[in-house]
């Protein structure tokens, strides 16, 4: 199975993201950090008493709210807690148990979930513990008192999340296991790719009880190694409008692309790259994903000699920031070429996972420096001192130069495109983050 999930739920402002990113750690802080990550991330992987699980931080729950955002934060919490194997239920102290706290304990008792009642903003820990009995109101069980800004009392919930946990599966820590999302908005035969590839290619099947709401992971293995393959397709909701249908394909697509290792990006070929595909494709471009572009039902579209590399073109054309990504065509209705994908994931995953030395990547650098000299702005030369490798998943790199405001977008461009010359990395975003440096000259 994979990794235990513990979804953070509560009101707004109680502090969900303070404790979030405690939580997570520095993980988080070379994300924020990462130029082109536009969005918040909510997920995070963490670990306690030796035990990794996945973290989910969601917006804050108004229960009554009409109000368009408030709603939809609301449906993404509901989200969360469908797949989560532990609920925390952030509330404040300072304001007591409130309406809106009453109204969200019913909804998380009814998810049947394992809830842990937290009461956040204790920073006066011995006076503001005594706040905490009416809590018990709630009827969800003890209150773990916590200040989420000084690191108080943290480690006691940790502890009552831990006993929770599901019993660890065999598969949960193998490393070597490759976690492939299927992605892309409804109808476009992401389940049936998946039933394709275990009806034909089966050799170890085991169906893993995700939620009977939404994605279904199912272990797989083949000759060609071990895989976690993550169906978002989940439910049809009967809805009358036709935007309530595509925020719940996103979001359930949010919910992979963040657990997965490579993700195939299905495209309708009847259809083409819709505006709903973009969205979908660039929330894996900007979660750092190894990405592979598949587009099925190609056994439905009529061919005429270079049909394929202007359809190739098309494509890359209005998923301009996906150009590293190789692309396949395939039918999962007759299985053409669904065999080529394996070979694909092992490649794309492995590239997204690469590690370059910092002696070779300077002087792959310094290479680059020396065909095309770095941008002037006003007489000020750009100085590049070196860079290294500071993340896998995606490949991430720190340059240390002399002033930030010259690294230009452009020639960080170049830079990443030398780079990809040299080492491939196809498949996989690459991530570039520029650091001053004092000039020792000056």
């Amino acid at each position: 199975m994979s990794k235990p999930i513990v979804a953070i739920i509560g009101k707004p402002n109680v502090g969900k993201s303070t404790f979030f990113n405690y939580l997570a750690g520095k993980r988080i802080s070379i994300v924020e950090d990462t130029p082109g990550v536009t969005r918040d991330r909510v997920y995070a992987d963490t670990n306690w008493r030796g035990r990794n699980f996945t973290l989910i931080d969601t917006g804050g729950i108004e229960p009554d709210s009409e109000d368009i955002i408030l709603s939809q934060m609301r449906e993404q919490a509901n989200l969360a807690i469908s797949v989560a194997d532990v609920i925390i239920f952030l509330t404040d102290v300072r304001q007591g148990v409130t309406a809106a706290d009453q109204e969200i304990a019913v909804m998380l008792k009814k998810s049947g979930k394992p809830i842990v009642l937290v009461c956040n903003k204790a920073d006066n820990f011995e006076k503001d513990r005594n706040e905490i009995y009416e809590f018990y109101n709630l009827g969800i069980g003890d209150p773990y008192p916590i200040s989420a800004s000084n690191a108080i009392g943290i480690g006691d919930v940790l502890d009552a999340i831990y006993e929770h946990f599901p019993e660890k599966g065999e598969n949960e820590e193998e490393e070597d296991i490759i976690k492939v999302a299927v992605i892309g908005k409804p109808n476009v035969g992401k389940s049936s790719l998946i039933n394709k590839i275990l009806g034909e290619n089966r050799t170890i099947v085991s169906d893993i009880a995700g939620t009977t709401r939404d994605a279904i992971d199912t272990y797989f293995e083949n000759e060609q190694g071990k895989y976690m393959l993550i169906d978002t397709a989940g439910i049809r909701r009967k809805a009358k409008v036709n935007e309530r249908i595509e925020k719940y394909s996103v979001m359930r697509s949010l919910l992979a692309i963040e657990r997965a290792d490579v993700c195939l990006m299905l495209i309708d070929a009847k259809e083409g790259v819709t505006d709903q595909d973009a969205k979908i494709a660039g929330e894996a471009h900007e979660a750092g994903k190894g990405v592979i572009l598949v587009v099925n039902k190609w056994d439905e579209i009529e061919k005429t000699t270079g049909t394929l590399e202007k359809y190739s073109k098309e494509v890359y054309q209005q998923l301009s920031y996906l150009s590293y990504a190789p692309i396949v065509f395939i039918s999962a209705k007759t299985g053409q070429r669904v065999d080529k994908l394996f070979t694909m994931i092992n490649e794309v995953a492995k590239q997204n996972a690469m590690r370059i030395s910092t002696s070779v990547l300077n002087q792959v650098i310094n290479e680059a420096i020396a065909l095309v000299q770095p941008p002037t702005d006003k007489g000020k030369r750009l100085k590049i001192f070196y860079g290294t490798q500071v993340a896998t998943k995606p490949p991430t790199f720190v340059i240390f130069v002399n002033r930030k405001d010259l690294f230009h977008f452009s020639y960080e461009r170049y830079l990443i495109n030398q780079i990809r010359k040299e080492f491939g990395l196809e498949g996989t975003p690459i991530r570039m983050i520029a650091r001053e440096k004092a000039d020792k000259e000056e």
